[in-house]
């Protein structure tokens, strides 16, 4: 499917501006936004029922062919999509390369199945391959659900004041999550880095490294078409999570997100941002600033929260004011310690170990 709807030039300066409106493309089928480079869509069973994926025009060695940029869970559905657009989308051309973005399952979930399927190389960060690679085997997968006692996300939040016997038990059903939606990652990869230029094509896209989400999400920038790739770090509705993790307690993963944000200014404002969730956008510059206030606000409340010492499960209602399901309540507890860690890390928290073993912060 084509469409030929022009992008602006100069899209307003107090609001996103989506150069599509309210189309989508269907499951199985293929969108083109600009020359060669089109847009894909699959299912996601979560809340946010949806990836948007990346299928350009490419020539690798002389032969014409494409680059997948993300691929999707693991799941016969998502699989079967694939084969919907292998047999009527493709024109004929093989896949030449597989290029995730980073290795939450959404994202690299399909990339085994397609690079087997295609005899093609897998792209993507080594910290984020690493990554994959060990939540999708047994010793990996186990060490995120773990019983009590053995370490793990349930003994991680535990610490942070989740107590429920429910909802601990909730956590730890989600033992082989990872490896349920991701089973297999290839073997080998070919590494991709902060600064390197791509040949995609015609055209050539220059890869920033973004974190806080991942460990090493690479984004994509094509300045001949200003279209931006930009995974998971800008998103045109929602927030992007981040979260600490168990092997990490004492990170600051919010302040590495908001710091990765600010590289992205000196693109020009009418920059075209394919995002993995949500609408093709224009208004990067104002999405920035919105992602920015949207934390500060955030990071008020949380701060305001704690004139008396709370602990992460405290702070949840603060972030969060809606029920949440297994999913996202691992996100939040993940996210709500994220924020109290930042503010730690700015010392406007202090962080106190107390004699029930949970770990509370209390304004300076």
């Amino acid at each position: 499917m084509t469409l030929a709807s022009p992008l602006s030039n100069q899209p307003a300066l107090n609001q996103l501006t989506y150069p599509y409106g309210e189309t989508l493309v269907e499951a199985g089928h293929t969108m083109e936004l600009a020359p060669g480079i089109y847009w894909i869509r699959m299912p996601l069973p979560f809340a946010l029922d949806h990836i948007n994926l990346w299928l350009l025009k490419d020539r690798i060695d002389g032969q014409d062919g494409w680059t997948v940029v993300d691929c999707g869970i693991t799941s016969d559905e998502t699989k079967a999509h694939w084969e919907s657009i292998f047999a009527n989308q493709l024109q004929g051309l093989p896949i030449l390369r597989i290029l995730v973005t980073h290795m939450h399952p959404d994202h690299i979930g399909l990339a085994y199945f397609l690079c087997e399927r295609w005899k093609a190389p897998l792209w993507i960060s080594m910290s984020d391959f690493l990554m994959a690679q060990w939540l999708s085997s047994k010793e990996g997968g186990t060490a995120i659900g773990s019983s009590a006692g053995s370490g793990g996300a349930a003994d991680h939040y535990s610490r942070h004041g989740l107590a429920g016997v429910e909802d601990l038990e909730r956590i730890r059903s989600r033992s082989d999550y990872y490896s349920r939606l991701v089973p297999q990652v290839p073997r080998r990869y070919r590494r991709i880095m902060e600064g390197d230029e791509i040949q995609i094509g015609d055209h050539v896209w220059k890869v920033s490294m973004g974190y806080g989400h991942a460990p090493e999400h690479a984004t994509l920038y094509c300045a001949d078409l200003r279209i931006f790739i930009s995974g998971d770090m800008v998103l045109p509705r929602i927030s992007t999570n981040v979260s600490v993790y168990d092997a990490d307690p004492d990170a600051d993963p919010l302040g590495l997100y908001l710091d990765s944000l600010d590289q992205w200014k000196v693109l020009p404002e009418n920059t075209f941002v394919l995002p993995s969730h949500g609408k093709p956008f224009q208004g990067l510059h104002l999405r920035i600033a919105q992602l920015h206030e949207h934390h500060r606000a955030r990071l008020a409340e949380t701060l305001e929260a704690c004139q008396s010492p709370k602990h992460a499960f405290e702070i949840i209602p603060v972030l969060f004011r809606r029920k949440l399901d297994n999913h996202q309540l691992s996100f939040a507890m993940g996210e709500a310690i994220a924020h109290l860690n930042h503010l730690w890390h700015q010392k406007k928290l202090q962080r106190l170990l107390c004699e029930d073993g949970i770990w509370r912060f209390c304004a300076v």
